[in-house]
This record gives C-alpha cells, structure tokens and sequence, in this order.
C-alpha cells in the first residue's frame, strides 16, 4: 500500500474517532485511540495474541491464508493453506507448531512466520463427517488447553447459509473429539470467566449471547442461559468473535454493525458501543505487552456493496482502560 493511501486511512480514522468524541460527550484525551495496523485482507478472523512472541497471528478464510503481525516492526507475514483457515493457535511445548482448521479438519502446521513457508505436519481430528460441507468457524484453548472448536453450514451464497448443520466441540490433548452442542448456525464467540465458573458462547444467527456452567477439570459445559439479547438493546448485524478483560466484561464484534459492544454479562448490561470503520466487525482479542491493547478483525466482503479500505484491515485500539487474560495456547500429546 502507497505512502497516499496510508496517509488517506490515517485522514479517515481521525475524523471517525472526532466524530466519536462529539456524540459520546467524551474528552479527546479519554476516547479509545483506533488504528488500522494491516493492509486489508478478504475474511479477517481468528486473531491469536501470542504473548511470549508479542506477536498477533489470524487468519483470512477466503483467501486461504494465515497471518502474523509483530507490532514493534511493523512486520506482517502470511502463508497459503490448502482450504480455508478459519482459527490459528499456537500448541504448548512446541515452538512455530500450531493447530488451525482447516474446512473440517484440525490439523497441526509449522511456520517459522515467514511467508510462503507453513507446511502441514498431520490431522488432528476430523469433525461433521455427516455434513461435509461444513467448515470450523471459532475455536479458542480452555484454560486448560483443551481446543473448543465450532462449525457452521454450507455458505452457498455471501451471507447465506445452510442452517443448523454446526456444531460445538471440545477436543482434548489427547486428541478425542467431543460434541458439546448442536443444532448450531454460526458457533462463534467463546471466552471464558474462570472465578465465575462461566464459559460464554454465541449462535450468531441466535442475536444472543449464552452462558455456561464451566467446570474447568473436565471441560464440561452445562445450564445454557440467555445473558445478553441484541433486540433488547436496538442493535443490527450479529454476535461475531468476542473476549473478556479482567473485570469480567465481554468485548464483541458487532458483525454488520461497525462497531465492538462492550457487555456487563451478569446483567446484560450494554456498557460501551466503539464504533469502527468496517461494516464487518468479526473478532477481538487483547494483546500488547500488558494485555491492554484490543486487536480487531474485519472484512471486506463483497455481497452487493463494495468494501474499500480500510475495511478488512486489522485495528488497534488503546486507551480502553481495561486490560485482558494471556491467551491460552493448545495441549496436545
């Protein structure tokens, strides 16, 4: 990308965060600070903060690619998958090693983070052998590093689905696949909230956010219960990717909604609406060196409007005032 259009998003992004000042009756000094770090890509999911590297990694589905952004050089890297990527993770104990779906695998890769260079080592586990169509669409380690992992249906069309083909499963370092829930639409989501014993979740299509009982030495889920309706607070678009800070607030990404909605979950409380210049918002994770930074996704897909930059790009926002967990990196034996 030219030093122009650089300077044309860096133009946008001051204007957006103006206009953000002005309608939230917020001091300058206060207003979260926003900036696209990445060029744009096509389906920006998946990001990974991989602290000890302090390093971003993501993947783009549709461009069958996976990603990794430095930020103190500025570097961004990627490599070409046979299929669509949908989570890249990290596994313990075993250095440029990861898992990543891939349509309905889970299979381990190694990359160094050079471009061009990732390479597949086995398949882990194969899911939804009844809907071969399928593909993973979330996935995130417990904090035990047990690899929860959701699936949606066929996308036959931009935006449009076979439905209630998906669902959500626990595979454990051992490599057993368990099946958590089905029925599902998009599984999408997943953080956990280990002094409240709750893992959350979100069937996109279902507008809602669930809650679980989570027992954290077996994995198991149980209790779902509605915390958080998007109908109950005026909102557009769908529940994407989402994380927890330390205070126990959900942040989303407010898929079709240009904007991250932060969530008190334990009264469905809508706290925070920030708003971002992509119509597709698709997921978020804290990083930086003290887990303060909020890194968020997007899309520039095409299903009927063009999506010009900076939509797709990944941003940073700082100056949130909260900070996130490590992210947890998959065992497997």
């Amino acid at each position: 990308m030219n030093f122009g259009m650089y300077y044309l998003l860096d133009f946008g992004l001051k204007i957006y965060l103006w206009f953000y000042c002005i309608t939230n009756i917020c001091d300058f000094e206060m207003a979260p600070q926003l900036q696209a770090v990445t060029e744009p890509v096509w389906l920006g999911e998946g990001p990974h903060w991989d602290h000890n590297e302090q390093a971003l990694y993501f993947v783009s589905i549709f461009d069958e690619t996976i990603h990794k952004y430095v930020p103190e050089t500025g570097k961004h890297t990627r490599s070409k998958l046979d299929g669509k990527p949908t989570f890249i993770i990290p596994i313990e104990g075993k250095k440029h090693h990861f898992v990543v779906g891939l349509n309905r695998l889970v299979v381990e890769i190694q990359w160094t983070g050079e471009d061009q260079t990732a390479r597949l080592v086995r398949t882990v586990a194969e899911v939804d052998q009844d809907n071969p169509n399928n593909r993973f669409n979330d996935a995130k380690a417990d904090p035990r590093g047990r690899l929860f992992a959701g699936t949606m249906g066929h996308e036959y069309e931009p935006g449009k689905f076979d439905l209630k083909k998906g669902s959500l499963y626990r595979i454990d370092p051992d490599g057993s696949v368990h099946r958590l829930e089905s029925n599902i639409d998009i599984s999408n989501g997943l953080c956990w909230d280990l002094q409240r014993s709750a893992f959350y979740f979100a069937d996109s299509f279902e507008y809602t956010i669930r809650r679980y009982d989570y027992d954290v030495e077996t994995g198991s889920i149980a209790n779902a219960k509605t915390v958080f309706k998007y109908s109950d607070h005026g909102l557009e678009g769908i529940v994407d990717g989402m994380t927890i800070d330390t205070d126990g607030n959900l942040w989303v990404a407010n898929f079709d909604g240009r904007q991250v909605l932060k969530i008190d979950p334990r009264g469905g409380k809508l706290l925070q609406k920030i708003p971002i210049p992509a119509l597709q918002v698709t997921s978020v994770t804290f990083g930086g060196p003290d887990l303060d930074q909020l890194y968020v996704t997007s899309a520039s897909m095409n299903r009927g409007e063009e999506q010009l930059p900076p939509c797709g790009s990944t941003f940073r926002l700082d100056g949130l005032g909260v900070k996130g967990h490590p992210n947890v990196n998959v065992r497997l034996q």
